[in-house]
């Protein structure tokens, strides 16, 4: 079939064709929104019909390594995650690393009906995420051993706050953490969380890594109320306790402090076009300033 620009290369899609089986063809192709980091396709293949994603990332890129090593891993997660069936981490299909894996039922949904089931859901989910065996996950790399999460990207007005509290924070005990859990890494249908996309990042870290980088998305797309309705809903499902969830909280606005206007294309290509650069960082530091006024 023609490949239009910025379409998958032909040795991928023939890499999706072989995988479907002997006779089929890829006969569909859709860009998938949301995100910057890979250029995320949804391929459609006929005899037989089968969906699958797939994930081209920079060139010299490690995410793919990455994304392969972790999907393995997580096998599925019980259906929260999607499953590897390809991986091509040197470039030979495109020049650019990529992975293809099975598609997940539904899509990305930033503008629920009901913000506060929706925020929930998300709760619930994250705290059967936290409840995985690392004992299974051998080989992680712990978060603060990777840029994000380094206490070296501390900026803004809660950076010390954070830096002071570092001691805590290094030995919290360890749980799964996606280390990008946010609402646009999501996929939903029937207005039911369906699974967690975009795992290249998971590491081993505290639960509050998360919940307070999933709550400071939810402040910025909907407000206090419903962070809080998620940070609810992620306690009454969580086996163990949360610690620290202002400290995470603090975290989460000390690591984005620098960069917040960099999600505006996020944002936008899921139906959010209202939070622009000057919004986000209005919405940001308001955020930062509760959280510090709170702590102090």
């Amino acid at each position: 079939m023609p490949v239009a620009p910025e379409s998958p290369s032909t040795r991928a899609l023939a890499q999706a064709a072989e995988l479907a089986g002997r006779s089929a063809a890829v006969a569909a192709i859709r860009r998938l929104a949301g995100g910057t980091h890979a250029r995320t396709w949804l391929l459609e293949t006929v005899n037989p019909r089968q969906e699958m994603v797939l994930r081209e990332y920079p060139e010299a890129d490690d995410a793919a390594a990455r994304e392969e090593r972790v999907l393995a891993m997580l096998d599925g997660l019980g259906g929260l995650a999607p499953r590897l069936l390809a991986a091509d981490v040197a470039g030979t299909w495109s020049g650019r690393p990529s992975v293809l894996i099975s598609r997940l039922p539904g899509q990305a949904d930033i503008t629920p009906a009901d913000p506060r089931r929706w925020a929930a859901q998300l709760g619930a989910t994250l705290a059967r995420i936290h409840q995985v065996p690392l004992s299974s996950l051998a080989g992680l790399p712990d978060v603060t051993s990777r840029p994000g999460g380094s206490p070296g990207h501390l900026t803004g007005p809660a950076a010390a706050i954070v830096a002071a509290a570092w001691p805590r924070l290094a030995r919290a005990p360890r749980v799964l953490t996606h280390f990008d859990f946010w609402s646009g890494n999501t996929v939903w249908e029937h207005a039911a969380l369906s699974g967690v996309v975009d795992w290249s990042g998971a590491a081993a870290g505290p639960a509050g890594f998360d919940v307070g980088w999933c709550r400071l998305d939810l402040y910025l797309l909907f407000g206090e109320d419903i962070a809080d309705e998620f940070l609810a809903a992620y306690r009454t499902a969580a086996t163990t306790a949360l610690p620290d969830a202002a400290l995470h909280d603090l975290w989460a606005v000390a690591r984005s402090h620098d960069g917040v206007e960099d999600w505006v294309p996020n944002y936008r290509d899921l139906g959010r076009g209202d939070l622009t650069a000057t919004q986000l960082r209005r919405r940001h530091t308001a955020w930062t300033r509760r959280l510090v006024q709170t702590e102090g």
